[in-house]
């Protein structure tokens, strides 16, 4: 069960959420085979995911993890990115901003899923106390229950490299 406290204060992730942005791809980008390069598409989401979180933080961040990166498919020449990127959840100085790209064939309007990636940022500003995200609709409740999913992941991933390193 998902409870909501009347005294929460935040922002619901509607107010942050970029559901649409057109990403234009340069032949620059694009290897022999005339598919885009994956390091480069993974930082322009990236950049999407900071202004989500800049936005909802209302301070500067900075990325600190991009976890669970998923490429379902290539971009070829001639697709047209669309990203979209919102907040999960928020622990104190962090963010975590869920990242997805679909890529539409201008021509037949076809839509195929390319990346999802799920970004950490940390607040530039420590001292300031972050909004937290208030989830309504049950895929944003899904997606903050998943959101603690991973982070507890990684707690036990980074402890086990320390105990490791002992």
């Amino acid at each position: 069960m998902f409870i909501i406290h009347k005294d929460w204060q935040g922002k619901p992730t509607s107010e942050t959420a970029i559901d649409n942005k057109k990403i234009e791809i340069f032949d620059e980008n694009m290897s022999l085979g005339e598919v885009f390069f994956g390091g480069r598409i993974l930082n322009l989401v990236n950049d999407v995911a900071r202004k989500v979180a800049a936005d909802h933080a209302e301070i500067r961040c900075f990325t600190t993890c991009v976890d669970f990166i998923r490429y379902f498919s290539p971009i070829k020449a001639g697709d047209i990115l669309i990203c979209k990127a919102q907040v999960n959840h928020v622990w104190d100085d962090m963010i975590e901003v869920g990242g997805k790209v679909i890529a539409e064939d201008f021509r037949s309007l076809e839509q195929k899923h390319i990346l999802s990636a799920y970004f950490i940022f940390k607040a530039d500003e420590s001292e300031k106390s972050l909004p937290l995200v208030i989830p309504f609709t049950l895929e944003e409740k899904r997606r903050f229950l998943d959101a603690e999913t991973r982070k507890n992941i990684r707690q036990k991933r980074n402890n086990f490299k320390e105990e490791s390193k002992n």
